[in-house]
């Protein structure tokens, strides 16, 4: 398939950035699909004058909330159906650096097969305790992976092969809400899908606002990382193999490199 690549947004209540982010993103030329999650009324006004407004826009609309994970499922189904190969994810809250797009774009163009995910670079906004909650789903992660090859689980910055998550995402129950992003890695990093990690600016902005429900998402995120751990046990053979495989192709790249007989 020739390389074809959009923007997908993930958007519930946050008609204020969704809008500024369009704005933003206008000089990229790229297709851009917003997925209204069952915003209030406000929202979907905003979003819906964008879609009449811009022809490069298209609105896809939930009529109930399926959550963060449930939004980006829908825009990267709808960006396959338009006939896309990729699509970026970013998030319409304004956390994201735009001006990395053009960046996460050709790191996915060289490397079509891969997954580009950010790593993000954290200014002093950060609350300390989401920081730490996000490194112990990091450390989870690498349990499950048997691997660091996923530098971070967690950010919604991200370059998907359509031809991969899609027929994943039907054949697997993927998370719907906050448990999303760091299974999709995990199981797409299972079916030998390269993880490409691109680091990249994230701020909290002082008026934010998070949909990050604290007992509901924490709990649904416990009960993924229970249900991956056993899917690794199954795996482990082929993970230490893949692994090992990877050690000596390193280490005969090295020796090449070097000139060692």
């Amino acid at each position: 398939m020739t390389y074809r690549a959009c923007i997908v947004v993930p958007v519930y209540n946050h008609g204020a950035g969704a809008k500024a982010l369009i704005q933003e993103v206008a000089p990229l030329g790229l297709q851009t699909i917003l997925v209204n999650d069952a915003s209030n009324s406000d929202c979907r006004c905003i979003l819906e004058e964008l879609a009449r407004s811009f022809a490069w826009v298209h609105l896809v609309e939930h009529s109930k909330n399926l959550g963060k994970g449930g939004a980006v499922l829908s825009g990267l189904r709808e960006a396959l159906d338009r006939g896309f190969s990729h699509a970026l994810q970013i998030d319409s809250d304004g956390q994201h650096d735009v001006g990395d797009i053009p960046s996460f774009m050709s790191i996915s163009q060289q490397h079509p097969e891969a997954m580009v995910t950010g790593q993000p670079l954290y200014d002093a906004s950060v609350p300390k305790g989401r920081r730490f909650a996000r490194y112990l789903t990091h450390v989870w992660v690498w349990i499950e992976t048997l691997s660091f090859e996923i530098k971070d689980s967690m950010c919604g910055f991200r370059v998907y092969p359509l031809n991969a998550v899609v027929p994943l995402s039907r054949r697997v129950r993927l998370g719907r809400r906050m448990d999303f992003d760091p299974e999709v890695l995990v199981r797409l990093y299972w079916e030998g899908v390269p993880i490409i990690t691109r680091p990249t600016r994230v701020v909290y902005p002082k008026d934010g606002q998070s949909h990050f429900r604290l007992w509901e998402d924490n709990w649904l995120i416990t009960r993924m990382h229970v249900r991956l751990v056993f899917g690794m046990i199954a795996r482990a053979p082929g993970l230490l193999l893949r692994r090992a495989r990877a050690g000596r192709s390193a280490g005969e790249s090295e020796s090449s490199r070097l000139g060692a007989p």
